[in-house]
């Protein structure tokens, strides 16, 4: 399975451009990719699909950073 770091900055990447690249995991999302939090939902989709999981809204409350993202995903999986 492929880190979990790694794929949330590909996608991030493909969705936002190329900033997303270098984001770093403790970084905030949305000032790192300038994003609000409709475009969050349309990573945290991404995100979902890519890893065959499903992740309610709950579960992201006080969620910015790529780590923690990674952390909630690592609890689904």
């Amino acid at each position: 399975m492929a880190d979990p770091i790694d794929t949330l900055r590909r996608l991030a990447s493909s969705r936002f451009g190329s900033a997303a690249a270098a984001l770093a995991a403790d970084a905030d999302l949305f000032e790192g990719l300038g994003i609000d939090s409709l475009q969050a939902l349309d990573l945290l989709t991404d995100l979902e699909e890519a890893f065959g999981v499903e992740i309610p809204d709950y579960e992201l409350t006080g969620v910015t950073t790529l780590q923690g993202l990674a952390d909630v995903l690592a609890g689904r999986l």
